[in-house]
């Protein structure tokens, strides 16, 4: 791979991510970018290319967390710093790994020697690395939750925090966060959502003739990275100088009180949570001032800031998308505008000072032009917000919006109804799986984890990082006359340290298998059945679970959702689920037993729990139930965790689920049983009161 960066200025289009990426580096308060978007489209190419317009940073040679000569930090571990001499390097971009570990981050502290001889002997993370840089997170929405909110909350103080065992090193991070994420592989959650300060949707043009331009460039680059970035030498060199000016400008921009009515009622109007967007507006609205050269801030400043920073702010479920409603966002606008009669014009498509509807400023926000670096055409360049396969177009949730499913003809070979909406979710039973595991962090099924209470001590696995300190002292106070012990120190030794066992919950793969045959097929039924998984999918996203699903009906089983952390995803396939036909029980049971194998190769710490949505029934009769009996017996044989929704209804039940769940080990729940307050209510139905000591002396 080249050492050569492709330069910022020559990727085609974008213009929204471009403007949040540079809004970042003009003004780092504004709380960074997350980067919403399908694969395969240059959302990590633009992020490594924007470290290269940043100014490069003057620190003191020789300290490890790049301390600014014109204010060290006092609370710097390196510090003192006596007549340290200075020196100017470029500014680091910083990329986290999918697998990091919290000690990774914020650095690691040598419990060992910190309590033997006193040392504090810390080694710098990677927030010390990125500290006056970037600090790039590629899958965001795959990093554990208690990872995102370190980082976030480091982001937002500007200084990072380790303690252990009353031990504290504290050290300046400010940085310019950016996190890239594709939604198709799961959600972030909405109160780390609401941590970032700006949202980007970006999708892939539609448009040949710039798809065209884009393999082009991409092409020359590789064929010769060097002269490639030459052609754009002057144009990324106009961009730095630009983003240095609004730096030097921004402190003079005023943001004037009409101005800070029309943010506060536009976070009013969309009933945002707190007051963080009302700031991260402010913030942005006066960096598209200076980004501009104006030292005001104006009414097109506070809707391009709107567009940025409210859309992943509106989500309301678990399974609602980002989005902001356009003609809401101009009537707020116009009834609380900054002069007293709003402008005439189209509402969005016209700025007052020539930004354009896409808040680039002269055609783009790098101001270099359509061959310069920015795209082509203005018009062209958002295709999140032109294109109807953009992520915004409809909402997961939704009835798809395409074209009605057409009915099969008479007489063909199998009948297909069309889908059936989903009751709405409610909080359903807690499944768990038994015994104790050491999976991912979640809130589903007992583990040992990294949170969570201790129970125990054992000698140190690896490098020790949660320290039983009692156990420790224990340990080593039986050899201390042997050892020679002097005065009040302990004499430690390295058998004598113990870390602690923490017991917390876990998170799991839930894999769902719905029966979607003729015999579900009643639209009432098949409201409540859909209703039931949706109610699980909602919990499994409260739970941290990754989730899968498997349909069977008419010839065979299919995977319709693999594996993934996506609940929107799984939710989206449900609501289109068609019924009808055969019932293959058998193959959805051995697509279930192949898709848990390739799991467990894949991620063999996250322990499976199997939900079979059925009535139980199998098309060809006793034989049919025979080989589904033998398909669960070999999911049973894996020991694999199991609950089977039993979804018969009507007078005259078979009771066939139940032998199902017999045959798979597995719990057996009907959609009553399923809802948690319904269970609640029928464990206080059938307990019986206890009798009073005055009923028990009357009697």
């Amino acid at each position: 791979m080249s050492d050569v960066r492709y330069p910022f200025t020559a990727i085609v289009g974008m213009a929204d991510l471009r403007l949040g990426l540079l809004l970042n580096a003009v003004s780092p308060a504004v709380g960074g970018v997350l980067v919403r978007g399908e694969k395969g489209t240059a959302k990590s190419t633009m992020v490594r290319a924007l470290a290269g317009l940043l100014p490069s940073i003057t620190v003191l040679d020789g300290c490890r967390f790049a301390c600014d000569p014109a204010s060290p930090d006092p609370q710097c571990p390196d510090a003192p710093h006596p007549e340290a001499s200075e020196l100017a390097r470029p500014a680091r971009l910083v990329e986290l790994p999918v697998g990091v570990t919290e000690d990774r981050i914020v650095g690691s502290l040598d419990l060992e020697r910190a309590l033997a001889q006193g040392v504090k002997a810390y080694e710098p993370g990677l927030l010390a690395q990125a500290h006056r840089g970037v600090l790039y997170i590629d899958e965001v929405n795959l990093l554990q939750d208690h990872v995102v909110d370190l980082l976030l909350d480091a982001a937002a103080m500007g200084r990072s925090y380790v303690e252990r065992e009353g031990v504290s090193v504290r050290h300046a991070a400010r940085f310019l966060l950016v996190g890239t994420m594709n939604p198709e592989e799961g959600e972030l959650r909405p109160q780390l959502l609401d941590r970032f300060g700006l949202t980007v949707e970006i999708a892939a043009t539609r448009d040949p003739v710039e798809r065209a331009e884009v393999v082009r460039r991409r092409l020359a680059y590789d064929a010769d990275p060097a002269a490639f970035a030459a052609r754009y030498q002057d144009e990324e060199r106009a961009l730095a100088e630009r983003i240095t000016t609004a730096r030097a400008l921004l402190p003079s921009v005023r943001l004037g009180d009409a101005a800070l009515r029309q943010i506060t009622a536009v976070c009013a109007a969309f009933e945002v949570d707190g007051l963080r967007a009302d700031i991260v507006m402010a913030r942005t609205a006066v960096a598209l001032a200076a980004w501009e050269g104006r030292t005001a801030v104006a009414e097109e400043d506070v809707r391009q800031a709107a567009r940025l920073a409210l859309p992943h702010r509106r989500r309301r479920n678990p399974f609602d998308a980002p989005g902001l409603d356009e003609e809401q966002l101009e009537r707020t606008l116009n009834e609380h505008g900054q002069e007293p009669e709003p402008p005439e014009g189209d509402g969005p498509e016209g700025g007052p000072d020539g930004g354009g509807p896409d808040g680039g400023p002269d055609g783009g926000p790098d101001g270099g032009g359509p061959d310069g670096g920015g795209a082509p055409d203005p018009a062209a360049s958002d295709p999140a917000s032109s294109d109807p396969a953009s992520s915004q177009s409809a909402e997961p949730g939704e009835p798809a919006a395409d074209a009605p499913p057409k009915l099969p003809k008479p007489g063909g070979p199998s009948r297909e109804s069309a889908p059936v909406a989903a009751d709405q979710p409610y909080r359903t039973r807690l499944f768990k799986v038994p015994g104790t595991g050491h999976g991912s962090q979640g809130r589903r099924s007992p583990a040992e984890t990294d949170g969570g209470h201790t129970v125990r001590a054992r000698r140190p696995q690896g490098p020790l990082t949660r320290l039983h300190l009692s156990a420790t002292l224990r340990a080593a106070a039986p050899h201390q006359l042997a050892r020679g012990r002097a005065g009040r120190a302990l004499e430690l030794r390295g058998d004598d340290f113990r870390e602690q066992v923490r017991h917390g919950r876990e998170s799991n793969l839930v894999l769902f298998v719905v029966d979607a045959s003729g015999s579900m097929a009643a639209r009432q039924r098949m409201t409540a059945v859909k209703g039931a998984v949706l109610s699980l999918l909602m919990d499994a996203y409260q739970r941290r679970d990754k989730i899968g699903m498997i349909t069977f009906r008419g010839a065979g089983a299919e995977l319709a959702l693999p594996p993934t952390s996506s609940v929107e995803v799984g939710a989206a396939r449900l609501e289109r689920l068609p019924t009808g036909g055969r019932t293959p029980l058998a193959a959805g049971l051995l697509r279930a037993h192949e898709v848990l194998r390739l799991e467990r190769l894949r991620d063999p710490l996250r322990r499976p729990l199997l939900v079979v949505v059925t009535d139980g029934r199998a098309t060809g009769g006793r034989a049919a139930l025979t080989e589904a009996g033998r398909a669960a017996a070999l999911l049973a044989a894996q020991g694999t965790a199991a609950v089977v929704l039993d979804c018969e209804s009507g007078p005259v039940r078979l009771g066939l689920a139940g032998t199902l769940a017999s045959q798979l080990h597995a719990t057996t729940v009907t959609l009553d049983e399923l809802r948690a307050e319904g269970v609640a209510a029928l464990v206080h139905a059938h307990r019986s009161p206890r009798p009073s000591p005055s009923s028990r002396k009357a009697a």
